[in-house]
């Protein structure tokens, strides 16, 4: 699963986490499974989409361990890049923090079902909206979203970032929560 969501986000997160062996250990210590959903292929994870919920993220690791696992002079500015990556769920909102397919299985419907899967873990949390955020650099991301009814909200301009992240803009984007995703799981 580490892997999986290095490959999706490591060009993102290597200013933080890098070099990549490293960037992708930290994440698999650090990871808390019980905030994603995964699709599995043969018994091998091929999918994942992750969210945080009442305080945790699928992805952890805090201020100690990233000191622990990089140093403090070379730990310090790695921490200011993940802050921004930071974001806190509203009161009733489930924040998606990343959803990854693997390249060969990209186009087959399985970003359609973690969404799903997603939207039921909202439903049933008493959750009234789903909300994420897609970089502009990603535009087959926002199209998937958007076919699931993912509303952009804002885009907030980030061209100093382009640099060092590889983006310029991040678009905040919602879903309400329907009946359907209450009811039936999201299931199609």
């Amino acid at each position: 699963m580490a892997a999986l969501y290095w490959e999706a986000f490591g060009r993102k997160l290597g200013p933080a986490l890098d070099p990549p062996d490293t960037g992708r250990e930290f994440i698999a210590a650090h990871l808390n499974h019980d905030r994603g959903v995964t699709a599995l292929v043969d018994g091998k994870v091929v999918g994942v989409a992750g969210y945080r919920l009442g305080g945790r993220a699928l992805t952890g690791g805090d201020v100690p361990d990233v000191l622990s696992t990089y140093g403090v002079l070379r730990g310090l500015p790695r921490l200011a890049v993940l802050a921004l990556f930071e974001r806190t769920p509203a009161k009733a909102e489930l924040v998606m923090d990343g959803i990854a397919v693997d390249a060969r299985h990209r186009g087959g419907g399985i970003g359609s079902l973690l969404l799903e899967q997603v939207a039921a873990v909202a439903a049933e949390n008493g959750c009234r909206r789903v909300r994420l955020d897609v970089i502009d650099t990603n535009p087959r991301a926002r199209a998937l979203y958007e076919r699931h009814g993912f509303v952009a909200g804002h885009t907030e301009r980030t061209p100093y970032l382009r640099r060092l992240l590889g983006f310029g803009a991040v678009t905040t984007m919602y879903r309400p929560v329907t009946e359907a995703d209450r009811t039936d799981g999201g299931a199609r």
